[in-house]
């Protein structure tokens, strides 16, 4: 019996000194410094932009705030990376932290991410469950509860100083404002089955990140429209009209796989109804993840890879919108229907904003480039982002083939004619040079 209650004491003892040692920050990083933690961010925010149908020229201005308050709480930490102060335009330098002070950055980039993304959507309450189990990895790990507040209060400080950033870049300014049709002939007219108005027709005056303005790589005019049978954009009606007719197996698959098409309205009879799903700009970035875990890429190296293509993805979708809106050009769809087939329909449904230029197109040249010069040129990769939404899974032995795949996608798709998705690419390739010549560094 007393050699029993001397085993118990002792063992009480043994707990009690344990509970009383605190961890070195070298012991507590070693478990925390973990990118997983941080793809799980950019996940349930992927999540919540679809549960509240952000359009994907919003997405993108999300994605790039929210990426950027994480990657700048926690560069701070990490010399060998530079902060976007004075990179990116009218943003000055974020508060540092103390020197003489300890900081858990992995902590203080979720903080940063998680305020930024709590401030620009709406399902707020979707992220609490998901900052709880966040904060119990943390605090599991050892993290001293001194540092655990330090690093927070850091953190939101940062995703602060974003959203106060953010509230300067025309977004509220261009909120309620409508598109006037033209009423020209080969001009946009919304599309069936929604008849939809316009998707952000002033969105070109979104202040850029990186580009001058949204006028900097700017494709050239499009094909004037001319129904004659050997003008040049008839010929390209005729071949969205006649590959739609004639669509492979190989084709639909690749057409179904890139749809991205944000919220889709389905007919059944009298009813209809709508699916949500990923935006262009959430595949890229899920793409991100995928190459990120696959190559093992640390905790900083992923966050600066999520930030340069958000920058690329919103610079892309400024530039695109400023070309829709300048040229308003006709879909598909309408003008097969009112010229050549009545009862033609695209394999994809048409998305509700002016054809030209090819918007995923854009966003893929330059999301490409991004991830081309980050990682390096045949990097193959099995993209499996939209399996959960019955989209299938893509094997890519580059960058530049899933890029490429993603913009003739939309040919197959019947919702693009060929110009607007090879002039959309190569703009974008442009874009994501440019970001990479004035953030990367």
């Amino acid at each position: 019996m007393k050699l029993l209650k001397k085993t118990i004491l002792l063992s009480l003892i043994v707990l009690l000194t344990n509970s009383c040692i605190k961890k070195t920050s070298k012991e507590y990083n070693h478990d925390i410094y973990n990118p997983d933690i941080y793809h799980k961010c950019v996940n349930q925010l992927t999540d919540v932009i679809i549960h509240d149908i952000f359009t994907p020229p919003v997405a993108s201005r999300i994605y790039s705030y929210a990426t950027l308050a994480g990657y700048e709480a926690m560069v701070s930490g990490d010399k060998k990376y530079p902060s976007m102060a004075g990179k990116i335009q009218d943003f000055a330098a974020v508060p540092k932290p103390q020197i003489d002070k300890e900081y858990c950055f992995p902590l203080a980039g979720v903080k940063a991410f998680m305020t930024v993304a709590r401030g620009l959507t709406f399902s707020i309450e979707k992220y609490d469950d998901f900052e709880k189990s966040l904060d119990k990895k943390f605090k599991d790990a050892g993290v001293p509860s001194e540092v655990i507040e330090r690093s927070v209060a850091y953190g939101q400080s940062i995703g602060k100083v974003v959203l106060d950033y953010a509230k300067n870049d025309k977004y509220p300014q261009t909120r309620g404002l409508r598109y006037t049709l033209q009423n020209k002939p080969g001009t946009w007219q919304p599309t069936p089955p929604p008849y939809a108005d316009a998707v952000e027709p002033n969105w070109g005056v979104i202040r850029p990140m990186v580009i001058d303005s949204s006028t900097q790589f700017m494709p050239p005019p499009p094909f004037k429209y001319d129904l004659a049978k050997n003008s040049a954009f008839m010929k390209e009606v005729m071949e969205v009209y006649e590959m739609g007719k004639n669509l492979t197996e190989e084709q639909k698959r690749i057409a179904w796989f890139w749809d991205d098409n944000a919220f889709v309205m389905n007919v059944q009879g009298h009813m209809m109804f709508a699916d949500k799903k990923m935006t262009p700009g959430g595949h890229w970035l899920a793409i991100v993840k995928t190459v990120c875990q696959d190559k093992k890429v640390d905790l900083m190296k992923s966050a600066q890879a999520y930030l340069l293509v958000s920058i690329a993805l919103r610079d892309a979708f400024i530039v695109c919108w400023e070309g829709k809106y300048r040229y308003h050009k006709i879909r598909p769809e309408t003008v097969i229907n009112a010229s050549v087939d009545t009862k033609w329909n695209p394999f994809l449904q048409t998305p509700p904003f002016p054809e030209y230029p090819g918007g995923h197109s854009t966003i893929s040249g330059a999301s490409t480039e991004v991830l081309t010069q980050l990682f390096g040129d045949n990097i193959a990769f099995t993209d499996s982002t939209e399996a959960k939404f019955g989209h299938g899974v893509g094997q890519f032995q580059s960058f530049y083939e899933a890029g490429n795949q993603a913009s003739i996608s939309r040919v197959y798709g019947g919702i693009h004619f060929r110009s607007a998705c090879d002039e959309g690419f190569k703009s974008g390739i442009e874009i994501g040079k440019w970001v990479m010549l004035k953030a990367s560094k």
